[in-house]
């Protein structure tokens, strides 16, 4: 198959698509979604909670963290309550689980079953890769883009930026596709408050309120956390 990219040791491709057609031949898969899947997750497992990815914004969603004795996330984007924005889980309490309703973020994570499978952003794309270089050889990076109104998928900068701050720190030979990825991150590496604040989903959130969710993603290296799927939930493997 030509999409699989066997022939590097670190590969790179977006969305569901990537994942399914990159994590069968890889060691571990790590997925990016900035704005605002995997920064949220980072945030809750740096206070020392966990995440269970949902697919699915309805009712199962509730039935679901009734099951798992988890707080449910607000479907809809929200600061004032436990959602997908990242500045709502920044003083969720150590020990809570959080069940996180992200049809983007959350169905590419399902797609990757017996698979190592972490989540990066730019807070923490040195730890993770840190703790990957010590562990696995084949790495695909899947950045998990937007999505247009007509749910196609919606290369976005974030995403691209955050996909080649982890690329540009492992070893190994990489795809062309993960080489455009870290020539991305190195370009802005010295701006990346600005590029974030500045591309069309930073401008997006910043229109509707959420300026404070854009810098807290922005904040390239302010965590140490390493968000490890373990089963039904992301925890911090960095602990």
């Amino acid at each position: 198959m030509f999409f699989d990219q066997t022939d590097y040791d670190l590969r790179c491709e977006w969305g569901l698509n990537g994942v399914l057609a990159l994590a069968a031949a890889s060691d571990a898969v790590v997925i990016i979604d900035v704005l605002s899947f995997s920064t949220t997750v980072d945030i809750v497992v740096a206070n020392g909670a966990a995440v269970l990815p949902w697919r699915w914004k309805d009712e199962s969603a509730a039935r679901y963290a009734g099951e798992k004795q988890a707080h449910l996330a607000s479907p809809s984007r929200a600061d004032d309550r436990y959602s997908l924005s990242p500045a709502s889980v920044t003083a969720i309490p150590p020990g809570a689980a959080l069940v996180l309703p992200s049809p983007n973020g959350a169905t590419i994570c399902a797609a990757t079953p017996n698979v190592p499978t972490f989540t990066a952003c730019l807070r923490n794309a040195p730890a993770v890769a840190a703790h990957l270089i010590n562990a696995f050889t084949r790495i695909a990076v899947i950045p998990a883009g937007e999505r247009w109104d007509d749910d196609s998928l919606r290369p976005c900068l974030e995403d691209w930026l955050a996909a080649g701050a982890v690329l540009s720190l492992l070893n190994g030979r990489r795809s062309p596709e993960a080489e455009l990825a870290v020539a991305a991150f190195d370009r802005f590496r010295e701006d990346l408050h600005r590029a974030l604040i500045e591309c069309a989903s930073g401008r997006e959130l910043t229109e509707r309120g959420f300026l404070r969710d854009v810098e807290l993603a922005a904040a390239y290296g302010a965590s140490s956390a390493v968000p490890v799927l373990a089963g039904d939930r992301f925890v911090n493997a960095a602990r």
